[in-house]
């Protein structure tokens, strides 16, 4: 349990940040479902659209702190071939 008053303003920061990094992190998941429910339909213009729409979503979140780097880089990745994927 934190004593000091250093202590307990950290844990007061961290609930604060917590807060923020879950909505943007479940921002970030929402866009990629929508990439994936395209993919699932078979719909390859709305898939692109999507993935044009998350692109820049799953970025912001390597900015936010909420992934690193090369991971959205890998998850972009995989969404774009999977979604190049749909006319073969």
């Amino acid at each position: 349990m934190a004593n000091s008053p250093a202590a307990k303003k950290r844990v007061r920061q961290i609930e604060r940040r917590t807060a923020v990094n879950k909505s943007r992190r479940t921002r970030m998941r929402t866009f990629i479902r929508k990439v994936e429910e395209a993919i699932a339909g078979g719909d390859k213009a709305t898939a692109q659209t999507a993935l044009k729409d998350a692109q820049p979503e799953i970025m912001r979140s390597v900015t936010k702190g909420i992934l690193h780097k090369n991971t959205a880089s890998r998850k972009i990745s995989r969404l774009a071939a999977r979604v190049n994927a749909l006319s073969a």
